[in-house]
């Protein structure tokens, strides 16, 4: 209990299992092995032989198996969250993802089996519709035929997983966690310390900003190991399934072309200059100074609201811009209030930033904060909740189909974070308090838009760059700083501790390529809010119906109801134009 931000809630994740030595959990690890080799013994080496309904029954029940192994993976990995510094929690989180990766190697042999089909026989076999009911997860399956490589290789890449890849990211998490940043006499944990960059008190960002990249500079070698073991790693895998290039991977699992994305990084980085550098040099003037400090990126302005919002205001003040949209949007989100559903508070090892973990379709969505009371963290609660509400409601499409593409994955989140914006906006008491708002909101775009896009353009040199060889710690700085500075323009300076800021950015480790999906999302929002504005017939049963479309069509299908294609380079700048216009808003006052 926080005297100020009131009662915050954490996890009852007993929803899951009752404990981590639970009979119950160890029951299901059991069932899901014997489940396994039931099926491996029933189907492997005979997929080609099932007729339609015999396959669409297979994969009915390899769907019911995905749920539960889905359901203990979600409990370790949301164990774990709880604590990352935790050497206990660690090792029952490995133990638990090592016996499923066991498990799932004797059921790697049927998404093999199923991309070995050819077209002609599969399609017949979908006549029955016992099978033609996973259609969708069928198109998306077979997307990777091209690129899949020998059974054997595939399970020897399946097991390696564990003591590969998710043990170096886990690596990271735990180094992370465990990091403690000096602030005035305190230790304080990485969501702490990065909260002090947005404090009013302009010695407190500095302060802060400099212990944050002296802390980060003198761990800069693991931090360096691990990303260059990585990207090595990604290179060699990539290099064996024949992929173009490297963000080519997680283009094709977003089910996104590969023009579609370029189209879009094209965009935002033409768009430099009338977005980030023009709003950040306007800043820069309100701030009496001709370069700002790159501490001063997220400073608050003097009129910003810097009161501190208890957890029940920011909870109503979410819930009431989600049902003035939508009555049926805020039931789905008023489940997460009082129901262990969210972690809020900040704790030592707790895992930093901020996300919703859809768990599986028979459980329900984990959303895990680090709310202290501020303006931001309150959208960022939008944010996530627009998350889990579109979890809940593309729950209904099963276990197989019911996660939605990167690219779309986005847009509820973004989408919630504009309802709640627009409503606070009219609240606002002045002319003064409207610039505030409005600063803030073009700030979190340009996070969102401009420096996820500069995120992508660092890891594509980056990845580029390492297939020459390993990279040290001071050329990846360079990259860092090269991007950053084209990305936000000639009204910042940096000092060289910055050159270490790259290093616990958690999505270059754990999903390479990712970090676009942001700009897309909200670019997407952009103009599905401005179709919104304009009063769209039927406009929010057709985003409702978007949303519980989940993983069953792709981003040309679900828009099209709208009038709008991402395929059109013209789609982007209209989403743009919405953050340049609330820059020409700012430039009047």
């Amino acid at each position: 209990m926080n005297a100020v931000l009131g009662d915050l809630p954490t996890w009852n994740l007993s929803d899951l299992y009752s404990s981590p030595a639970g009979t119950d959990l160890e029951a299901d690890l059991k069932l899901a092995a014997e489940e396994a080799s039931a099926f491996a013994k029933s189907y492997e080496g005979r997929v080609a032989s099932l007729d339609g309904k015999a396959l669409g029954a297979a994969i009915a029940r390899y769907e019911a198996m995905q749920d539960r192994m889905g359901r203990i993976g979600s409990y370790a990995s949301l164990y774990y969250a709880q604590d990352q510094a935790d050497p206990e929690r660690g090792r029952f989180s490995q133990d638990v993802s090592e016996r499923l990766t066991d498990i799932g190697t004797k059921l790697v042999f049927f998404r093999l089996e199923i991309n070995k089909l050819e077209d002609a026989d599969l399609s017949a076999k979908q006549r029955d519709p016992a099978l033609a009911k996973y259609g969708p997860w069928l198109r998306d399956l077979r997307i990777f035929r091209p690129h899949q490589l020998s059974d054997e290789l595939e399970k020897a890449l399946h097991e390696k997983y564990v003591v590969g890849h998710a043990a170096w990211s886990r690596l990271f998490d735990e180094t992370i966690a465990r990091l403690r940043y000096p602030f005035r006499g305190e230790m304080l944990s990485e969501p702490q310390i990065l909260d002090k960059l947005s404090d009013k008190n302009a010695v407190v960002r500095k302060e802060a900003a400099k212990s944050f990249g002296k802390v980060q500079g003198d761990n800069i070698a693991i931090f360096s190991l691990i990303t260059n073991t990585l990207a090595k790693d990604k290179e060699i895998e990539d290099r064996w399934r024949k992929y173009a290039r490297p963000q080519s991977a997680m283009n094709l699992a977003n089910v996104v072309e590969d023009e579609v994305v370029d189209a879009l990084v094209s965009a935002v980085k033409a768009a430099y200059p009338r977005l980030a550098h023009r709003y950040y040099g306007l800043k820069a003037k309100w701030f009496g100074v001709g370069k700002m400090p790159y501490w001063d990126r997220n400073a608050p302005l003097p009129e910003h609201d810097d009161r501190t919002i208890p957890w029940s205001e920011a909870e109503k003040i979410v819930l009431d811009a989600y049902n003035a949209f939508s009555p049926e949007l805020a039931a789905v989100g008023r489940r997460f209030f009082g129901t262990g559903w969210i972690d809020a508070p900040t704790r030592p090892g707790k895992s930093p930033g901020a996300f919703a973990h859809p768990t599986v379709p028979s459980a329900h969505p984990y959303l895990l904060l680090n709310y202290q009371g501020k303006v931001r963290d309150v959208m960022t609660l939008a944010h996530e909740l627009g998350h889990g509400v579109h979890q809940v409601l593309s729950a209904r499409q099963g276990p197989l189909m019911a996660d939605t593409p990167l690219t779309l994955a986005e847009t509820a989140s973004v989408f919630g974070e504009m309802l709640t914006f627009r409503s606070l906006l009219k609240t606002a008491p002045d002319k003064s308090g409207r610039k505030a708002m409005l600063a803030a909101k073009v700030e979190d775009m340009l996070n969102t838009v401009v420096r996820q896009i500069a995120f992508y353009d660092f890891e594509s040199r980056l990845h580029v760059e390492r297939r020459k060889g390993e990279l040290t710690p001071d050329a990846i700085g360079e990259i860092w700083m090269a991007v950053q500075g084209e990305s936000l323009g000639p009204a910042f300076s940096f000092d060289d501790e910055y050159r270490h800021y790259w290093s616990y950015i958690g999505h270059f480790i754990h999903s390479p390529f990712y970090v676009y999906a942001y700009a897309f999302g909200d670019c997407l929002v952009n103009s599905l809010y401005a179709a919104y504005q304009s009063g769209q017939p039927g406009f929010e049963a057709k985003y409702l119906d978007m949303l519980k479309a989940g993983g069953v069509k792709r981003h040309r299908e679900l828009l099209a109801p709208f009038g709008l294609d991402a395929s059109d380079p013209a789609f982007w700048d209209k989403g743009l134009g919405v953050i340049s216009g609330f820059v020409d808003e700012l430039e009047k006052f």
